[in-house]
């Protein structure tokens, strides 16, 4: 057994640091099997020796973030702890963020995980980027954040968001409406991070005037965007040529963002999605950043993250399978 001391009566905030009910130290225990008491002004850490050691330094990682104005949660603290685990501890100071954009109600954007960071930066720095990852890893979210910030400095005059109307096992026939309406419900994940970001009323008067547009893929053929910032959303549902088709839209003063997760592709078997093609042939195009977003960078519920994992090993196990038999036909 080990014990570990860390030094807290510095800090204005601990209280942030423990959660509510101590809920948050409660976590590092159960996760690390260790057992942390607080004394006042320290905190004992005890356990077996390498499990004391990353408790110490999730802590004292956790202690880093408060004092830098960051809320700790059980997000933040699920995170630190696979930081950790992984031997990148030293990472966690990096986690201090700069704000991305301000929604309408005043709650500040910014990136949770160091992937997310490096998707951000990317967008900033690049003038086409691919984001590409599982469910619940900000792509979009964080790439509209992007798009309403430069906005607002006037950097572009236009918002313009878009995602291929492929249907995940049902049909738009069946939905009512005009084409419009048939398309909503695809263009609603877009719709609903605008409204966030700028509230219904500002949304309304810019969509009125065109400084916004949301809109399926198929309506940017034959088009020049200028002055734009792009987001091509579910883009792995693309086909080869909507991909070639929407990158050559590309105008004076634009920036494009495309967003996907190739494990989530609803095209038929026989036909190649654009967005997996495209990170082949752009990978080394210079003003084009490719980012892969993980399971690590997850930052909806965390059976979320979970969920993705299990797909993954399965997935794993499946083309392991598939290579054995490949081989065995060969011989």
């Amino acid at each position: 057994m080990a014990e570990r001391i860390v030094e807290t009566d510095r800090l204005d905030h601990i209280g942030d640091v423990f959660g509510a009910f101590d809920e948050n130290l409660h976590l590092i225990e159960s996760e690390l099997g260790v057992v942390i008491t607080d004394r006042g002004g320290e905190v004992m850490i005890t356990g077996d020796m390498e499990a004391a050691a990353m408790a110490e330094n999730a802590l004292n990682g956790l202690i880093t973030l408060a004092a830098k104005g960051e809320p700790i949660g059980e997000q933040n603290v699920r995170y630190v702890l696979g930081l950790v685990r992984s031997g990148h501890a030293d990472d966690i100071g990096e986690l201090s963020r700069d704000i991305i954009a301000i929604t309408a109600k005043g709650k500040p954007i910014k990136a949770k995980t160091l992937g997310q960071k490096k998707y951000v930066e990317a967008i900033a720095q690049n003038t086409v980027t691919l984001g590409v990852g599982p469910a619940g890893t900000g792509k979009t979210y964080l790439a509209v954040a992007a798009a309403v910030a430069a906005f607002r400095e006037k950097k572009v005059n236009r918002i313009i968001l878009t995602r291929p109307a492929v249907e995940a096992g049902e049909r738009l026939g069946f939905l009512p409406g005009d084409l419009q309406s048939k398309v909503d419900p695809y263009l609603r994940p877009l719709y609903d991070a605008l409204f966030d970001m700028m509230g219904p009323e500002n949304y309304a008067k810019y969509l009125e005037r065109g400084n916004i547009e949301v809109a399926p893929l198929a309506y940017m053929r034959g088009r020049t965007l200028d002055d734009s910032f792009i987001i091509l959303d579910e883009a792995q549902n693309t086909s080869r040529e909507q991909m070639k088709m929407f990158l050559t839209r590309l105008g004076f003063n634009s920036k494009i963002v495309i967003t996907g997760d190739v494990t989530q592709i609803d095209l038929p078997a026989d036909k190649t999605s654009g967005l997996k093609e495209a990170m082949r042939v752009l990978q080394n195009v210079e003003d084009i950043a490719i980012c892969r977003l993980t399971g690590a960078d997850v930052v909806r519920h965390v059976l979320v993250q979970r969920i993705i994992n299990a797909y993954e090993q399965y997935e794993d196990k499946r083309e392991t399978v598939r290579d054995r038999r490949d081989r065995g036909r060969k011989r």
